[in-house]
């Protein structure tokens, strides 16, 4: 089976929006574009190396796509365009884009019917990267296997956020965690079933 894994940048307030330009993303009139830039050091490089230094194909929204095909295709081997443009690119759309990187293909008939018939196949880990909306319903559907999670030392105020209002509660495991010279605090969660609470007192 394939596990899927989720891998975000995030402000200390929990946005991932725009991480890392000022026109990535300027919806909802978003003006803090770019904030992992200031402490993108080398061991966040090397968090980032570990990732997609395994065989992998990609999970994105339809926003992320464009972002990603309008970059990656033209992009260098230094730059670390290979993996990207060696994986199947699933992605999640309600309309018909135009997927004309190199190993796109649409999801269908939906994304969450494609993607659990992804996850019951042998093959590559499925990574998700950017994608805010598409991680929204992958948390609420309970398909997301693991959380890579970059939390920056920023804080932005408004802003698309990792987990929205719908989030459905859910146990994580710590798999490990550290921390960069800049204050970047990279950590990884296995996803552990139901939320579980308890009291303190007698």
């Amino acid at each position: 089976m394939r596990k899927l894994i989720v891998t975000t940048f995030v402000t200390l307030d929990g946005v991932m929006q725009a991480p890392g330009g000022p026109e990535e993303d300027t919806s909802g009139g978003f003006t803090h574009g770019g904030w992992t830039v200031p402490h993108f050091d080398e061991k966040v490089g090397a968090f980032m190396d570990a990732t997609m230094g395994v065989p992998f194909d990609l999970v994105l929204g339809r926003r992320t796509y464009d972002i990603f095909a309008s970059y990656w295709p033209n992009a260098s081997e230094e730059e670390g365009a290979a993996p990207l443009n060696a994986a199947t690119k699933y992605v999640a759309s309600r309309g018909t884009p135009d997927l004309s990187w190199e190993r796109s293909v649409l999801l269908e008939p939906d994304a969450v019917t494609a993607i659990r018939a992804l996850k019951q196949e042998e093959g590559r880990e499925l990574q998700v990267h950017g994608s805010s909306d598409l991680i929204q319903t992958l948390v609420t559907t309970d398909l997301v296997d693991e959380y890579r999670v970059l939390v920056f030392p920023v804080l932005v105020g408004r802003g698309k956020r990792l987990y929205g209002d719908g989030t459905a509660p859910q146990g994580l495991r710590l798999l490990d965690s550290q921390v960069s010279g800049t204050g970047v605090v990279m950590s990884r969660y296995a996803t552990e079933g139901e939320a579980r609470t308890g009291t303190f007192g007698g």
